[in-house]
């Protein structure tokens, strides 16, 4: 039977959490599925397994390597995932399941959830200048403040629905939305092209529906915590990238250069503190910034 669904799983060095992945999916859909492995250059070389693997010739990035491996698919149902994701019994049936709730839907997310249980930001209004301020001062000390509250969609009792944007560790797309926006932008290395992409199937007419009675667990930094510095630095490069193409032209340019400014002293003060502290997650550093 030909694959309805194809799984799309970006790696650097993530053989050993693929297998939970993998083993998860079976009980995750009743729908005909194949996996897709594209491998960034491993240097313990690319995993093995019950699935195809494209081997990248280097390091891609997320989205231009998962651009690489839904190239070509002739299906409904495209998935997008990270390695360290483990698929609860019948999320991914529940995801397609909402699809056709929502006609208009391009892009759909599940709840995710750490591995002790707690809900992960994972559904998020689009970003704005007024949210992120708010978020950055209050955040660290009064997280339910109200411009935090009003980009987090998972926030109190999460319901199925129409959200702005939604966490490229794991999505499900559909085919006809992946090709009219012509998938990740290859720019973003690593970080904001989920941000990037939601916010083109919406502007193309299509929908991001956030579904949180499909559960996926995420570890979180399977490729990254080798190299959390890098890491880190990617992830400021990602949202100065993606502020400059939302605050384009000539009359924005003072505040780019504000924001540049801002998030490279920024920057500057996450590498010490991961410095001085090893073991937090890649991205919670940063997380600070994500509201803008």
């Amino acid at each position: 039977m030909s694959a309805t669904v194809r799984v799309v799983v970006v790696t650097w060095d993530s053989a050993d959490v693929l297998p939970a992945f993998t083993g998860s999916l079976p009980t995750a859909t009743s729908a005909p599925y194949e996996v897709v492995v594209v491998d960034n250059a491993s240097p313990t070389g690319p995993p093995v397994g019950d699935f195809t693997v494209l081997e990248a010739g280097g390091n891609l990035g997320y989205g231009k390597a998962a651009n690489l491996g839904a190239s070509g698919f002739e299906g409904d149902w495209l998935v997008v995932a990270n390695p360290d994701v483990t698929w609860s019994e019948g999320a991914l049936d529940t995801l397609i399941e909402a699809a056709a709730r929502h006609p208009r839907a391009g892009c759909l997310g599940p709840a995710i959830t750490t591995p002790g249980g707690q809900l992960y930001p994972s559904a998020r209004a689009f970003p704005s200048l007024g949210r992120g301020i708010g978020h950055a001062i209050f955040g660290p000390f009064w997280p339910s403040n109200p411009w935090t509250r009003s980009y987090r969609a998972e926030e109190g009792s999460p319901v199925e629905g129409t959200t702005g944007w939604l966490s490229g560790s794991c999505m499900l797309l559909r085919r006809a939305a992946w090709e009219q926006v012509g998938g990740f932008d290859p720019k973003y290395f690593m970080y904001c092209e989920d941000m990037d992409l939601c916010r083109r199937v919406a502007e193309a007419g299509w929908q991001n529906i956030y579904v949180p009675s499909a559960v996926v667990t995420h570890v979180g930094g399977a490729s990254t915590k080798a190299v959390p510095r890098q890491m880190l630095r990617e992830h400021h490069v990602a949202l100065y990238t993606y502020l400059s193409e939302h605050y384009r032209g000539l009359r924005w340019a003072p505040l780019r250069a504000l924001l540049g400014a801002g998030l490279a002293a920024r920057w500057l003060l996450a590498s010490r503190v991961r410095t001085v502290g090893e073991g937090a997650a890649p991205t919670r550093s940063a997380e600070l910034l994500e509201g803008l």
